[in-house]
């Protein structure tokens, strides 16, 4: 679900933020046709140019993590995993991760996005995930709502700004996180950078995003 943008802590060096036990979940139920338009929407290391150093790939989708807090756990139960991937690419200081899920139905994506995203109380329990998850040596500083230009019928996007201390030193990346969902397909993308490189990141970002929306065709 559109809850797959917790991955974007992982640009930092943290593990996804997995759902708390007996969360409501979403049935996982693949069929091959639907398996493969997930696949065809997730990032290929030639998305990200001619520059040299990039390293990762394609890996195994991760369908555990869930909106959980105290005040708020939006119903997921009701609503079925058709088709998933996922890839994430390296490099120095910089880390791209993509997620793309395929729902059984476009009512369900309609249903995950205004449960998970455009509800009140998303945006303030996103918030305290990510704070959550984060170990001591990192801390929130900002998380906030991104301007970025509608590329489909539902498209929001986040910036999370965080502080990092090591060795005595401390230094602060981004996290963005764009959510985009078409028909029957949800895509999350995921890019972490120091912070001084933020100004440039949603042009670059809103290229990728309108790249991978072209080939949804579930």
């Amino acid at each position: 679900m559109l809850v797959s943008a917790l991955l974007a802590v992982a640009l930092l060096g943290v593990a996804p933020l997995a759902g708390a036990g007996g969360a409501d979940r979403a049935r996982i139920s693949f069929n091959p046709a639907d398996v493969a338009a997930a696949r065809a929407t997730v990032l290929r290391r030639a998305d990200l140019g001619t520059a040299g150093g990039w390293t990762g790939g394609t890996r195994k989708p991760d369908l555990s993590s869930t909106m959980h807090c105290a005040n708020y756990a939006p119903k997921q139960s009701d609503l079925v995993v058709t088709g998933a991937a996922e890839a994430d690419y390296r490099n120095v200081g910089l880390g791209v991760q993509s997620a793309s899920e395929v729902l059984k139905t476009r009512r369900m994506v309609a249903n995950d996005w205004r449960r998970t995203v455009a509800s009140p109380r998303a945006f303030g329990c996103l918030r305290s995930m990510l704070a959550r998850s984060l170990p001591s040596s990192q801390r929130l500083v900002s998380f906030s709502r991104l301007p970025f230009p509608r590329l489909a019928r539902y498209t929001a996007a986040f910036r999370a700004l965080v502080e990092v201390s090591a060795g005595g030193q401390q230094a602060r990346v981004v996290a963005d996180i764009v959510v985009v969902g078409r028909s029957r397909t949800e895509l999350t993308l995921s890019v972490g950078a120091p912070a001084a490189a933020r100004a440039g990141l949603p042009a670059a970002e809103a290229r990728l995003a309108k790249l991978l929306l072209s080939r949804a065709r579930a």
